[in-house]
């Protein structure tokens, strides 16, 4: 026994190793087919197995007490034995041997050279093999699975970072044959790193390059704390290591036999292994899929690739019969590579310049330059070099160029990709394309009334084409399917207050839906100022019809809003539902979005801070409202500054429920395989585990007050130190400076008092653990009672307990009152 406790002990001190629980195999020990090693704790087994589907004989890793058979490593992959007369053990010099049961040769070894006598091997409770030195004398460890892994990536797992590619899990060949299949995975180290999924030695997905918080090519990855990926860079070299959240869990990432990339989480309530993300998971996720200098955007299907603003196909013909291979190629050679013997371009005086391309996943390839760390040197770095197509300046990641190709680019919706800056000729950096300058170009040419007339002609022949089309692309069953997409959006329906909008009601009243009337756009299509024939101003959310997705949240957004009557919610007027037009009618802010306001450094000084706290209390008793008054519980998942709407009067009125979930009384939990909502406001368990309450709402509320406070967005206080808006604010409060935090231009108008009481209301709502958050009714009380007591804030770290929901809602002030044991699982589908 005391040996025992030594020998534990000793494990546990190893620096590069950490174990949990460990089980022991002494040099000689041999195990038959049949007898296994399990991990002190019983979480592992290595033993004979044989996959479904063949009786032939692996010696593996796998979970215990988890069916079917979920396997994590796998010694003899490409030499299985044909009968259970094998064996494996530590050999006679120290190598972990598996026995061929026939003649006795060794089938697999480790190779482990000059191994001491006292050689030990070890299974420990995170799945990983170890032949290591008597661990009395802490010697070391000689030899390491997690070193030699095969398919699977495990918590605590170190992924080395080399300067080049280093390719480290091979898949299986099929899901019943362990042997080497044709994809591995592993670290493209150079410049910025990436995962990289290779198909033999072609790239099939990458992730886009870590900015030392997330990686930028997988849309909705969030950074909290020292939980998740991170890079570490120590006397062990630089490497990629996850730690879960709660060390019990069992996580996996695994890239199988079709070449995808898997991270998963065992349901112990529903006895299945859940999906938490998969790669590639749509079109535009293969890698390359448009070519070079094309841009892929998933919900344009079929029609997914599209050239970038200066370019063309390299070939029509293929790219008009959906081949997209061969990419685009410049429309205009850029002024420095131009011949000038041969130069007849009128703008070949004028410089290059550059386009901002926004919400993308940046190209591969990069070429960093440590020494460029703002946006004017960055820039001049690109300017400077005559091979720079385009370069990209990031939090976390210094001056990136690319002086080749641009390749393997997507799309991304508003708000969730990098910004590229494009090198361009100056011919191309205008808005307007080229047909229409040459049409604008011959009228200048003709007399004052000649031009008139050309281009109200011009104007009206574009409207008919536009109009015919329209017309062509109405299906004959128009009347049935508006009742199938949009519900309560049906004129004369019973119990609905909503007026139905013919489409050519829809152009009339925005001037065809004319740039000057153009409001913004979100993640599904733009958003117009209307004026009806009443003289009643409207905002007009007009669907985009290559949104793939966005049919689902124009449905879900009339019945969730057609039922919800609030001073604080925007009110829904009307819908047009007519052929593939879809459009939702709403009462016109004039002031627009919070954020315009809140964000903007000529503007923030408008709202003082007692337009400030109007604010913050009429958000507070909107959501109240969703939650527990309207006849549904709603929860509205994208609670932030822009879909925060201001009237004249600059009265807040929540907008935006294309994303928001009714909760039923008796609701059940289901899984969601995406999540949707803006990254930054979401709360820590549903950004990484698809888990939502009305807390998840609190959360989200929480953030926004913080930005109102300070006038600044989350995102801008990421630091070394900071991932967001939380962490500083803890930071500033756990350091007795809170008002640190406030906004400069609203300090003459301050009431500190209310300041501060806002800042704990804030760190109270963003809490790590759902069960700790208060709910909106006490919130609302907080804020219009100064006499309140506030309890104190806990700091935010991503704790393992945070998940689960057999904890007691301190907050559970009647049963009126969502309780936080309400976390609900949801089929969410993405942006």
């Amino acid at each position: 026994m005391i040996r025992f406790l030594r020998l534990f002990i000793a494990v546990l001190s190893f620096s590069s190793l950490v174990f949990a629980a460990v089980d022991t195999v002494p040099k000689g020990r041999v195990f038959r087919d049949g007898e296994n090693l399990t991990s002190f704790g019983g979480k592992f087994v290595l033993g004979f197995f044989s996959p479904e589907g063949t009786t032939n004989r692996y010696v593996g890793i796998w979970y215990n007490h988890i069916s079917p058979l979920s396997v994590v490593w796998v010694a003899n992959r490409d030499k299985p034995l044909r009968d259970r007369n094998g064996s494996f053990g530590i050999s006679g010099n120290g190598d972990f041997v598996v026995l061929d049961g026939t003649d006795g040769d060794p089938l697999w070894r480790t190779n482990v050279s000059a191994t001491p006598n006292n050689a030990s091997l070890v299974l420990t409770d995170g799945g990983e093999l170890v032949i290591c030195t008597d661990p009395e004398r802490i010697n070391g460890i000689l030899w390491r699975s997690f070193d030699n892994p095969t398919d699977t990536f495990l918590p605590e797992m170190k992924v080395n970072v080399t300067t080049g590619e280093r390719k480290i899990f091979t898949s299986w060949k099929t899901p019943g044959d362990p042997s080497p299949g044709r994809f591995t995975m592993g670290i493209d180290g150079r410049g910025s790193p990436q995962i990289v999924i290779w198909d033999g030695e072609k790239r099939r997905w990458r992730s886009g390059h870590w900015n030392r918080l997330v990686f930028l090519g997988v849309p909705g990855m969030r950074a909290i704390s020292v939980y998740g990926f991170n890079l570490y860079n120590d006397f062990n070299g630089v490497y990629f290591k996850y730690t879960p959240s709660n060390p019990s869990d069992f996580i996996r990432f695994m890239v199988d036999a079709e070449g995808n990339e898997l991270q998963q989480k065992w349901d112990t309530s529903k006895k299945e292994w859940s999906e938490i993300q998969y790669q590639p998971s749509l079109p535009c996720g293969i890698y390359n899929r448009c070519g070079k200098f094309a841009t892929c955007d998933s919900s344009s299907v079929p029609n997914i690739c599209s050239c970038m603003h200066g370019f063309l196909p390299s070939n029509q013909n293929e790219w008009d019969s959906g081949n997209w291979s061969e990419g685009c190629v410049r429309r205009t050679e850029l002024q420095c590579r131009r011949n000038n013997n041969n130069n007849t371009d009128k703008y070949s005086g004028e410089k290059d310049g550059f386009r901002k391309v926004k919400d993308i996943k940046l190209p591969d390839f990069a070429d960093a330059q440590d020494d460029a760390r703002s946006e004017e040197e960055c820039k001049k770095k690109c300017e400077e070099d005559c091979s720079c197509n385009a370069y990209a300046l990031l939090d976390g990641i210094p001056c990136m160029i690319w002086r080749g190709d641009l390749v393997d680019m997507q799309e991304f919706e508003e708000g969730s990709g990098s910004i590229l800056s494009l090198r361009l000729p100056h011919s191309e950096l205008g808005d307007k394309n080229r047909r229409r300058t040459i049409i604008i170009t011959v009228v200048v040419g003709t007399s004052a009334a000649t031009t008139l007339v050309s281009f109200a002609i011009w104007i009206v022949y574009k409207r008919q084409l536009k109009r015919k089309k329209v017309e062509a692309e109405k299906p004959n069953d128009s009347v049935e399917s508006s009742t199938d997409l949009s519900g309560e959006c049906q004129e004369g329906k019973k119990g609905s207050d909503l007026v139905m909008f013919s489409f050519s009601a829809m152009e009339a009243a925005t001037n065809y839906f004319s740039h000057e009337n153009k409001l913004g756009q979100g993640g599904f299509g733009h958003v117009y100022k209307g004026v009806l024939p009443t003289g009643q101003e409207v905002a007009i959310k007009r669907l985009s019809r290559k949104s793939g997705q966005g049919v689902q949240e124009f449905t879900n957004e009339v019945t969730v809003i057609a039922k919800l009557q609030h001073r604080n919610l925007v009110k829904l007027l009307g819908c047009c539902v007519e052929g593939d037009e879809k459009m939702l009618l709403y009462e016109y802010m004039p002031n627009k979005s919070l954020n315009s306001f809140l964000f903007d450094p000529a503007k923030r000084g408008e709202l003082d801070w007692t337009k400030r706290y109007h604010i913050i209390k009429e958000i507070a008793r909107g959501l109240l409202y969703l939650h527990r008054d309207s006849r549904l519980r709603i929860i509205h998942r994208d609670l932030k500054a822009s879909n925060i709407l201001l009237d004249a009067e600059m009265n807040p009125k929540i907008s935006d429920f294309g994303m928001a979930r009714i909760f039923g009384g008796n609701q059940g939990e289901e899984n969601t395989n995406r999540v949707v909502g803006t990254y930054g406001y979401m709360a820590p368990e549903y950004a990484m585990e698809g888990l939502f309450s009305v807390k998840s709402d609190v959360y989200s509320f929480g953030v926004l007050l913080l930005e109102i406070v300070s006038g600044r967005r989350s995102a801008s206080f990421r630091s070394g130190n900071h991932s967001g808006i939380v962490e500083y604010a803890w930071d500033e409060w756990d350091q007795g400076k809170p008002m640190n935090l406030m906004d400069p231009s609203i300090f003459s108008s301050c009431v500190p008092q209310q300041v501060l009481r806002c800042i704990q209301i804030g760190l109270l709502c963003v809490q790590d653990l759902a069960v700790h958050r208060p709910n909106m009714s006490a919130v609302v009380l907080f804020l219009e009672t100064d006499d309140v007591a506030l309890p104190a804030p806990r700091p935010p770290t991503y704790s393992a307990s945070m998940r689960r929901t057999d904890g007691v809602d301190s907050w559970n002030e009647s049963e009126d009152l969502p309780s936080g044991n309400s976390i609900t699982f949801s089929v969410i589908v993405g942006r």
